[in-house]
């Protein structure tokens, strides 16, 4: 399939929510041990989730994933501070993977979203309560969670990204759907 055949999904991601889409090369995806790092010492969610480390895949089966790809398709979310934080992410990542769905019914058989963040889908993760996931449908690890440099991926496709400095900033989230 063409590559002009990937704007329908950027175009549909826009009019559903997305700040911007933009089709990317998969080796633009930079991944690194240090990103887990960053995770297991920096979240406070580590290990409470099937989407985080230590269950989430590691940066080595990410790349080896990755490698296997020609094509996909860079998500990008501007959160604003005012207002609901989470109801706009919890939004974008259902539609996200709604359009995962779609794309594989029209023959990207291999097309699978990586979300952010740790996963929003249960109150408390199933995981806690020693039960498998109610929404392994609908679950997607994040992209850190899996060590993927967001910053430097976001950067390397002409995205801005920069850490906050202030809770009343902007927030700017991305999410990944490799295509083929």
């Amino acid at each position: 399939m063409a590559d002009a055949d990937l704007d329908k999904y950027c175009k549909l991601a826009m009019e559903k929510g997305a700040t911007h889409a933009k089709q990317i090369h998969p080796s633009s995806v930079v991944t690194g041990a240090w990103v887990r790092w960053k995770c297991q010492f920096g979240c406070t969610r580590y290990g409470l989730g099937y989407c985080c480390p230590p269950d989430s895949p590691t940066p080595e089966q990410t790349r080896a994933l990755i490698d296997c790809y020609h094509r996909a398709i860079l998500f990008h979310l501007e959160n604003p501070a005012s207002g609901e934080r989470m109801k706009p992410v919890k939004q974008f990542e259902k539609m996200l993977v709604e359009l995962e769905e779609e794309a594989f019914k029209d023959g990207y058989y291999k097309a699978f979203v990586l979300g952010e963040g740790p996963c929003a889908l249960c109150k408390e993760c199933a995981k806690q309560m020693g039960a498998p996931c109610n929404f392994k449908r609908d679950a997607r690890p994040a992209m850190e969670a899996c060590g993927i440099d967001v910053f430097q991926t976001a950067r390397n496709n002409g995205f801005f990204i920069s850490p906050l400095k202030e809770k009343t900033e902007t927030r700017n989230y991305y999410c990944l759907m490799l295509v083929d």
